[in-house]
């Protein structure tokens, strides 16, 4: 699979948005359950929270945008102790398209920011 083909798969969608037909497999990549959010109106494949922020991390970052770098490079350490889960979300990649699911409100400082990004870099 091309670079460019991997990379239109791998999809960012927050939980509070309606799910759609070419969402493809849609992953549940949060620790803790979006509030609010029915789990049959979530239409979720899998729920990967081994994948998301520890605790602590999620807590320190508290979306401050200022913290975003930090965050980051913190965030980018901890996903990488935990290969296996990461590949099985690459071999669902390689399958077809995936839209991780996030409930951050700011869209552009969140995890599922940082996981899209390790997952383009280390196929």
């Amino acid at each position: 699979m091309s670079g460019k083909n991997f990379h239109q798969r791998v999809k960012l969608k927050r939980a509070y948005e309606s799910p759609a037909a070419d969402d493809g497999t849609r992953v549940l990549i949060d620790r803790l359950w979006p509030r609010g959010v029915r789990k049959a109106d979530a239409a979720l494949d899998y729920w990967m929270k081994e994948l998301a922020p520890s605790t602590e991390l999620r807590k320190w970052f508290g979306h401050d945008p200022a913290r975003w770098e930090e965050f980051r490079r913190r965030y980018a350490a901890e996903i990488l102790k935990h290969r296996d889960e990461l590949d099985r979300l690459r071999d669902q990649i390689r399958a077809g398209p995936v839209t991780l699911v996030y409930s951050a409100h700011d869209e552009a400082h969140n995890d599922a920011v940082v996981l899209r990004e390790i997952l383009l870099k280390h196929r």
